[in-house]
């Protein structure tokens, strides 16, 4: 069998017990990385605020050089 460091997929483990490969990826990426990814995709999907969509519409109404 193997040397006991090694298992049967032939990865080899780190010190707490993870594959080589997933500590390299938890090295990386920090445990918030994921955590802070999602709060960003939550507020990427928040619906435009209806005064944001009403100041919006009144800067594409405005003439050329901002004044009427």
């Amino acid at each position: 069998m193997g040397s006991g460091n090694t298992p049967q997929d032939g990865k080899a483990i780190g010190e707490r017990g993870q594959s080589d490969t997933s500590a390299k990826a938890s090295a990386r990426e920090p445990g918030w990385a994921d955590g802070l990814r999602k709060l960003y995709d939550s507020v990427v999907d928040e619906p435009l605020p209806d005064n944001f969509k009403d100041l919006l519409a009144r800067l594409d109404d405005e003439p050329e050089g901002g004044k009427r």
